[in-house]
């Protein structure tokens, strides 16, 4: 007759083999799920992928690879493993949650939207190569949406068409596309990434400005929540339009952005929209000490000369300057700043307007002097890279249509503050302070749009008065997949991560010896029971502690270890002072703080802990 067989959860088995399982619980099959309890063994966690080095400073993107949260398949885009899809969702959940306190409701709009649509709202063009752009069969063309502006509008354009059905705030957190040249720094710039877009309307300006505040304040206390530093600084629209704009910084030495502050008020501004005191010429400046930038248009028919002083003094002992290329765009709209050596390609493509093609450009020169440079240095600068190669072309005698754009002749002064805003530089808001300059990761953006979308679009609706009015948009921004490292950057050291309880992929682990190791494993049914007391704790909000038993057949220094790498922020341990006193130890990941509790405390001190992580 065969064995009799036991009933576990949605299998059979055969008797035999159910105390086999018991007794060493190091023998249970990943597949094989026989409760309600998560255990390491049946959950995915490929750590390792990196390899560690002691005489090197790990980067948090190499230690989420480490850690088994992302693995990346090909430049610019990745994997979420388990663990890096429970932390992923619990920060969509906290979004989820500072939505709802604006009235915001959730929605998913296509990924793919039509090139049609974007060169109606004039964004086809100046997306340029960003765009990843495809046709069907048909040969209709389409892009996957860097953002949904376009889609919204023309959305809710076709559902509302009065005042009474305003204010609307309608959101979605989904994958986004842009074809970076560069993508680098793991999820923080990637080709495919994952965004909190919330889009508002309002029938009035005043009303749009007042659905503006709520959202910042919205967006401060998600921020705060999470325990994450943040700055919040003017910054400019930019590609999106709209007249008002504030980005949110996550203060960092790796970041790619810059934060400008003041020490004395509290003026603080991103660098593309930052200001100083404004300068004046140095009048002691000399010629020698004049350095040239060289840009080029798009069309690569205009060659930009960028003089400016090489350095923050008039002598050679100050700081070494440099152009900021968004203001040099500010006056040359099609300036290219991703061409790196300018001057040959101007040189390469040059048509002079003697030999034109039919309707081809000539090319030409625009020199441009910055505000600082004295007048009496316009002329005679001495000899740059440009006119060595003038002289070596033998084009010395060519004519070259050149302007020169001076800060009173044809821009204005204050336009032609072309350098980098450097420390020490003065504030505009007060007399007192002094600028400083803070590498930054943008973690969120909020504009006021106005009605750059809904004019062209046609989004209107019927006001109080009977006539029709375009809607009044914000778009406000949340990089999801950026915060994920941002939050790893700011709670991990060297030997690992140490993720903030709310975004945890698991408050606790559990961890016990193993019997290969001559540890005394403690009997299945006191785990079980350790685990139980753990899981059904209690917290604020009614949200019950998150545990996952570690349950592989590895020592317990090697669990440690594992668990720190991960981040877990409570580990509790059942080793010796369980065998000698029936204590279970715990160890805080972010306080390193150490105490042994009994069972009957056990779910007592956890929720305490857990209301300070």
């Amino acid at each position: 007759m065969p064995p009799r067989s036991i009933q576990a959860g949605l299998f059979r088995i055969c008797q035999p083999c159910f105390y086999r399982i018991v007794s060493n619980p190091s023998s249970l099959k990943r597949s094989l799920v026989i409760d309600h309890r998560t255990r390491v063994s049946g959950f995915f966690i490929p750590t390792g992928g990196i390899a560690y080095r002691k005489d090197s400073q790990m980067d948090v993107h190499s230690t989420l690879i480490r850690a088994g949260y992302i693995r990346q398949p090909y430049s610019g885009f990745f994997h979420y493993l388990p663990l890096g899809q429970r932390v992923h969702e619990k920060v969509e959940r906290l979004i989820d949650k500072h939505m709802r306190s604006v009235g915001a409701s959730k929605l998913a709009l296509s990924t793919v939207s039509s090139e049609e649509l974007w060169q109606s709202s004039g964004r086809l063009e100046k997306g340029g190569n960003e765009l990843f752009r495809f046709e069907d069969r048909k040969e209709s063309k389409y892009l996957l949406s860097p953002t949904h502006e376009e889609e919204i509008t023309t959305l809710v354009s076709s559902l509302v068409k009065s005042h009474k059905q305003l204010p609307l705030r309608l959101y979605q957190i989904t994958r986004k596309y842009r074809d970076e040249r560069r993508p680098r720094l793991g999820l923080m710039r990637g080709r495919e990434f994952t965004m909190k877009d919330l889009y508002t309307f309002d029938s009035t300006e005043e009303a749009a400005l007042e659905t503006y505040k709520e959202v910042q304040g919205a967006y401060k206390a998600l921020f705060e929540e999470i325990g994450l530093p943040y700055i919040h600084a003017e910054a400019d629209s930019g590609n999106m339009g709209g007249s008002l704009s504030h980005e949110y910084h996550f203060p960092s030495p790796s970041g790619e952005d810059t934060v400008i502050s003041c020490s004395n008020c509290g003026y603080c501004a991103n660098e593309e929209t930052a200001q100083i005191t404004p300068p004046i010429p140095i009048s002691d400046l000399e010629g020698s000490r004049i350095a040239t930038f060289h840009g080029i248009t798009k069309n690569r028919k205009t060659l930009i000369n960028v003089h400016y002083p090489r350095y923050t003094k008039a002598t050679n002992d100050g700081v070494l300057n440099e152009v900021h290329a968004s203001k040099v765009k500010n006056i040359i709209s099609d300036f290219d700043p991703s061409v790196m050596s300018a001057l040959d390609l101007w040189f390469d493509s040059f048509v002079g307007y003697t030999h034109l093609a039919e309707e081809e450009s000539y090319s030409r020169v625009v020199n441009i002097f910055d505000v600082r440079i004295p007048p009496s240095l316009y002329e005679g600068l001495p000899p740059s890279r440009f006119s060595k190669m003038i002289e070596k072309k033998s084009m010395e005698d060519f004519p070259i249509p050149t302007i020169s754009i001076t800060p009173d002749n044809p821009a204005p002064a204050s336009s032609l503050n072309l350098l980098k805003i450097q420390d020490g530089d003065g504030c505009p808001k007060c007399e007192e302070g002094k600028l400083k300059t803070t590498g930054a990761i943008e973690l969120g953006h909020t504009f006021h749009l106005g009605t750059r979308y809904t004019v062209p679009l046609r989004a209107d609706v019927l006001n109080e008065a009977g006539e029709w009015k375009p809607m009044v948009m914000g778009c406000h921004g949340i990089g999801v997949s950026r915060m994920i490292p941002a939050i790893a950057e700011g709670n991990s050291d060297h030997n690992g991560l140490c993720w903030p309880r709310v975004v945890a992929p698991y408050d606790v682990v559990l961890v016990y010896g193993s019997a290969k190791k001559n540890a005394a494993v403690p009997p299945i049914e006191d785990i079980e029971a350790v685990y139980d007391v753990l899981a059904s704790t209690g917290l604020a909000g009614g949200t019950g502690v998150d545990v996952i038993l570690d349950d592989r057949d590895k020592d317990i220094v090697w669990k440690l270890k594992d668990a720190v790498l991960v981040g877990y922020p409570i580990m509790c341990v059942m080793g010796k002072s369980w065998e000698s006193s029936r204590k279970i130890e715990i160890e805080v990941r972010k306080t390193k703080a150490r105490l042994e509790v009994e069972l009957g405390d056990l779910g007592t001190v956890i929720e305490g802990l857990l209301k300070e992580l």
